[in-house]
């Protein structure tokens, strides 16, 4: 039988192993930059997490694998019907419905067409990396004037398509606009980089993210790592 003073040693052991443990994964975290990997910029989450409609959310992510050594670009097509949009879909593709509408997102060759359907856009060249399996997160993000990220990176290219608003997003090769009439921002892998939404209407936009699917999905800046020069204000 275990004596009072036995018991309480033990618990005490079994307490301090039990804080130097969570102590031992933080310093891992903070050294390492990184954040919960299922989370995107600015604390986006799974869609199965949402609790309002204004936010960032995950809506779908497709392993890819490794891709082809050729231009890649982000097609975007919608469709009137997820079953028109699924009929269509090819090599690549994703259906996915959000801000309203459905949508085919592909990762294909530049001037690739889905059959029916209506063009949005075709962004790139992403460029990624030969030998690497890729995953593409795909997001619906509805933010307000003056909303903004924490500096972070992510280990492949992050493609912003504006559906509505104006969004600036400062790297460290300087300031990017985004709006529905203008260039779609590009953010190459590793740039570090800050969402501010400007202007005064509401902001929506489609978002993907093509990572390298054996690092986090988002990485944090160390605090004394690239400081943004306040562009976008």
């Amino acid at each position: 039988m275990l004596t009072p003073i036995t018991t309480l040693q033990r618990a005490v052991e079994t307490s301090v192993t039990l804080a130097l443990c969570i102590l031992a994964t933080a310093v891992s975290n903070a050294a390492y930059g990184q954040i919960d990997p299922r989370r995107g910029p600015a604390g986006c989450v799974p869609v199965s997490e949402r609790q309002m409609e204004r936010g960032c959310y995950i809506l779908i992510s497709e392993a890819l694998g490794e891709l082809p050594r050729i231009p890649l670009f982000w097609q975007i097509d919608s469709f009137p019907t997820k079953a028109a949009a699924e009929a269509a879909k090819g090599p690549r593709g994703t259906v996915m419905e959000a801000l309203g509408r459905i949508w085919l997102l592909s990762i294909a060759e530049e001037g690739y067409r889905p059959t029916g359907g209506t063009h949005a856009a075709e962004i790139g060249p992403l460029l990624t990396d030969a030998g690497t399996k890729y995953v593409a997160a795909y997001m619906q993000a509805i933010m307000a004037p003056g909303a903004e990220t924490g500096v972070h990176h992510h280990p492949g290219p992050e493609v912003l398509y504006t559906v509505t608003g104006e969004e600036c997003m400062e790297t460290e090769q300087g300031k990017f606009v985004g709006r529905p009439d203008g260039p779609a921002v590009i953010v190459p892998a590793g740039v570090q980089h800050r969402l501010t939404i400007k202007g005064t209407e509401e902001r929506t936009s489609l978002v993907l993210i093509l990572y390298d699917a054996s690092q986090p999905f988002t990485i944090r800046t160390h605090a004394h790592a690239w400081t943004p020069k306040e562009l976008c204000h």
